[in-house]
């Protein structure tokens, strides 16, 4: 290891070739942007700590456990004295908006329509990481670390810090010339390298188009966003039951959500990757909503085989489906509906009953009454009497005591044990539920 290397506090002119060299290496890798900055005290952590608080977070409680390791990078890496902080730009042709105008086809965030960033970007900083040992830039490999969106790191100001650009009202960060498609990543040495200057001398101003353009609010403040209202919180981290508050807003988003991202004036001259990875798969541009319902286990995992789709599992995403359909005017979108009402997740069965009542169609109605007769789990019954009382609320006697009487046998039920356990019960109700949709 370059032991004056270390001890070089400045810029000098070994320093200014290596930071260069590496930096080439980094861009032949595959990055397009290659920044360094100390493995310091982070200046954010306080800021994080109040978005946690504020219970922004939601559910996705493991940012909870490690937000103490987010004060310093060097609580990953006690030796730690540089990072370097990489970004690749995920923007491509084959994800264009206009593809997407038509609400029956289901939207996917940029970012995972591709191969999963997560397997690719790792791939690359192995390799990376490979080349800084060869160069004698680390003292050995247990004196670096890897990351890709995995690790107890605040990777945006890790980021902004090394000089890529500002944070945005939206909270991603915004480079000047490639805008907000990239993705982030970091290798750690315990090798010390002059670090860039913290980017400043622009930002936002007075825009706040991707505040006025969220459709369910939740950029609530300059740079500060509440996942728990988040499109892609809700399509993705989310793992139970969409608020119903949100439902309607998803469009015909099924994973993740782009709009913040789409309206901001620093991404309309965004470069496009040539880099094929990012391309989209066969299947997910031109594929319909109601197609989608019918996916099976085995068709979604060949589907999203090395996907980052794979993380809301294939309930998660036929959830995410069945919601969009409701906002969908095809008359097809009543086939995927029924379909859904007939899957064995209670999940999908539970949105696509909203969907329906949503709808507000005297077909949809005659369909949730239909299904309530052979209805077993306790969720989606609440969900279709909710959508029946909400299409008409003078509805008859007879309706009403229709109502009624599927109230006492679920209680009935849940009383003596009858209700839905599983196991051989589950299935039989699975295929009630089917034949009788299908007469």
């Amino acid at each position: 290891m370059n032991k004056n290397l270390k001890e070089a506090p400045n810029f000098n002119e070994v320093d200014v070739q290596l930071r260069e060299k590496i930096r080439k290496q980094g861009l032949s890798l595959g990055f397009d942007w290659v920044g360094f900055t100390s493995a310091s005290k982070n200046l954010t952590h306080s800021s994080y700590l109040a978005w946690l608080e504020e219970g922004f977070a939601g559910e996705m409680n493991y940012l909870q456990k490690h937000a103490a390791q987010k004060t310093s990078s060097q609580n990953v890496l006690e030796s730690a004295q540089t990072v370097i902080s990489v970004a690749c730009n995920y923007f491509h042709d084959d994800t264009s908006t206009i593809k997407f105008q038509d609400s029956s086809r289901g939207r996917f965030s940029r970012y995972s329509m591709g191969d999963d960033y997560h397997l690719v970007l790792k791939e690359r900083l192995e390799e990376f990481r490979k080349w800084l040992l060869s160069e004698g830039l680390a003292s050995g490999f247990e004196q670096t670390r890897v990351y890709v969106d995995t690790g107890p790191l605040l990777e945006r100001e890790l980021a902004w810090r090394a000089g890529f650009g500002w944070f945005g009202k939206h909270s991603n960060l915004i480079h000047p010339k490639l805008g907000s498609w990239l993705l982030l990543a970091e290798v750690l040495i315990d090798s010390k390298i002059s670090p860039d200057q913290p980017f400043s001398g622009i930002d936002c101003g007075s825009c706040t188009r991707c505040i006025d353009a969220c459709p369910t609010g939740a950029i609530v403040s300059d740079r500060q966003v509440d996942a728990r209202r988040c499109l892609s919180y809700l399509t993705i981290e989310l793992k139970n039951t969409i608020p119903k508050q949100y439902r309607s807003k998803l469009q015909n988003w099924i994973f993740g959500c782009d709009i913040c991202q789409e309206v901001c004036p620093w991404n309309r001259k965004a470069p496009k990757t040539s880099d094929s990875t990012w391309k989209a798969r066969n299947g997910l541009r031109d594929r319909k909503l109601w197609d989608w319902v019918r996916l099976d286990q085995e068709e979604f995992s060949k589907q999203f085989r090395k996907s980052a789709v794979k993380r809301t599992k294939r309930r998660g995403l036929l959830r995410n489906v069945v919601t969009a359909l409701s906002a969908c005017s095809h008359p097809q979108a009543i086939s995927g509906l029924l379909i859904g009402l007939r899957d064995e997740e209670e999940l999908v069965r539970q949105h696509s009953a909203w969907a329906l009542g949503f709808r507000r169609q005297r077909i949809t109605k005659s369909i949730l009454w239909r299904h309530l007769r052979v209805e077993t789990a306790e969720q989606v019954i609440i969900e279709i009497q909710d959508a029946l009382a909400s299409k008409q609320k003078h509805s008859s006697k007879r309706e009403r005591a229709c109502l009624l009487t599927r109230q006492v046998s679920l209680a009935l039920a849940r009383k003596h044990r009858l209700g839905p356990s599983g196991g051989n019960h589950r299935r039989s109700s699975h295929n009630r539920r089917t034949k009788l949709l299908q007469d």
